[in-house]
């Protein structure tokens, strides 16, 4: 209730985007992580065509977010948010009415595509729409879409006793009723005019090169990296430990649901708290280090066997528990005030394009920091070294902490206030010092 009343001190709407960013992550969840399950043993596809689909996915939409974040841009974040919504649409759709290798690769790209449009398009409008209390509506967007990753699991296990292609047409249907809902609610707002001569393919271009030319912000989406792949371990390292300390495969579970629960109660406290103590790229730089330091407690029990007794395995998950609710802590400190920073490097006419930038680099981390935890995790259980994921993890949060600390040491992080506006295409001011 608290939250809700919060969320109507904002227009409507942000009021709108935080409805709808629940709705996706519930339409999302109830469906994708039973997708491998459905495409192996339903189908009998073998793992490296289920590792295809699955990686088109995620290619067509880590790999077109600056396509998604430039036509935010241009053509108006509301427009491109209801197109891939009823892209997504499609595709679930797609999944639910096929089997063939062609429908599900065609799906795979829609419902990945769908993603790399609306993600930007979402944080350039709340953006827009929020003012000067970026990371108060930052911080209740991620309420609302942690609420929805938790409600989507359990509808889709639900679901799935009627089979995968109901939870598939349930989830198609849930993102058709947002499409309408966004065509009827979310206000539409003109898109910024583009710079005199920089209209068309060639001025998106020019944007391009102006983006991806800001060395101070691609040093800061950078050393955010190990932010992201840190909190992309709670899909992986995290629950295989809760799996080891308990030999329950349901303990996983109970780290995502200790940690949704954290996040519903002290998201908007924290970040209304850290707000008036001090600069926020303090906060930015705490968070990583908080982050960093969550996989200390789960080294407790890395070399321990599997318990049979119930009260040793439940005693051998709290330090996993705790190991989550910190790795949760440290996001909810930081996360907020990096999505107020990201417009805040570039004209207003560039939010989402900065935007799109910056989610293609942490898909990236993401998907390479998964890569090297795996390995690690092969190589400690090899060597007799199970500690060493944990510890490549906690490198990951020390480093991210090291590299926002010496951006902000040298001046290199702008004012969350100080987008600049739309005049020339390749004006940029000297950052000032985000506070």
């Amino acid at each position: 209730m608290r939250v809700w009343r919060e969320t109507r001190g904002f227009p409507v709407a942000v009021r709108v985007l935080l409805v709808n960013q629940f709705g996706v992550n519930t339409g999302f969840y109830l469906l994708i992580p039973y997708l491998a399950t459905h495409l192996g043993q339903d189908l009998g596809l073998s793992a490296a065509v289920v590792g295809t689909v699955l990686g088109v996915r995620n290619l067509s939409q880590q790999g077109l977010f600056l396509v998604g974040g430039t036509a935010a841009d241009r053509l108006g974040p509301r427009t491109v948010i209801i197109a891939g919504c009823a892209l997504r649409t499609v595709g679930f759709g797609l999944f639910a009415m096929g089997d063939g290798m062609a429908v599900l690769l065609a799906a795979s790209a829609l419902s990945g595509f769908a993603g790399a449009l609306f993600n930007p398009a979402v944080r350039t409008y709340l953006a827009r729409e929020a003012g000067e209390r970026k990371a108060e509506a930052f911080a209740l967007f991620q309420v609302f879409a942690t609420a929805g990753s938790l409600a989507g699991p359990v509808l889709g296990t639900a679901l799935l006793l009627a089979g995968f292609r109901t939870s598939a047409l349930v989830a198609a249907g849930l993102f058709l009723l947002l499409t309408v809902a966004q065509a009827l609610a979310l206000p539409a707002r003109p898109a910024p005019e583009p710079p005199p001569g920089a209209e068309g393919l060639r001025g998106v271009f020019g944007d391009w090169r102006e983006v991806l030319g800001d060395r101070a912000f691609l040093g800061f989406a950078l050393a955010m990296v190990g932010m992201f792949a840190m909190e992309n371990q709670l899909y992986l390292l995290f629950p295989a430990a809760a799996r080891q300390a308990t030999g329950w495969d349901g303990a996983a579970g109970l780290v995502f649901l200790t940690g949704t629960i954290a996040s519903l109660t002290f998201q908007l406290r924290l970040t209304r708290a850290l707000q008036g103590r001090g600069e926020r790229a303090r906060w930015i730089a705490a968070g990583p280090a908080v982050m960093g330091l969550a996989f200390l407690p789960p080294l407790l029990i890395a070399w321990a066997d599997t318990p049979e007794d119930p009260a040793r395995a439940a005693l051998g998950l709290l330090p996993v528990l705790l190991g989550a609710v910190l790795l949760y802590a440290g996001l909810m400190a930081a996360q907020p005030f990096v999505m107020e920073l990201v417009p805040a490097y570039g004209r207003e006419g560039l939010t989402g394009t900065y935007f799109g930038v910056f989610y293609a680099v942490s898909g990236i981390a993401a998907a390479g920091g998964n890569a090297l935890v795996g390995w690690a995790m092969d190589a400690g259980a090899a060597r007799g070294a199970p500690w060493l994921p944990w510890v490549c993890c906690l490198c990951f949060g020390l480093l991210t902490a090291a590299g926002i600390t010496l951006l902000r040491r040298r001046g290199a992080m702008p004012s969350p206030a100080s987008a600049k506006p739309t005049t020339s295409a390749h004006a940029r001011p000297t950052p000032k010092t985000f506070k």
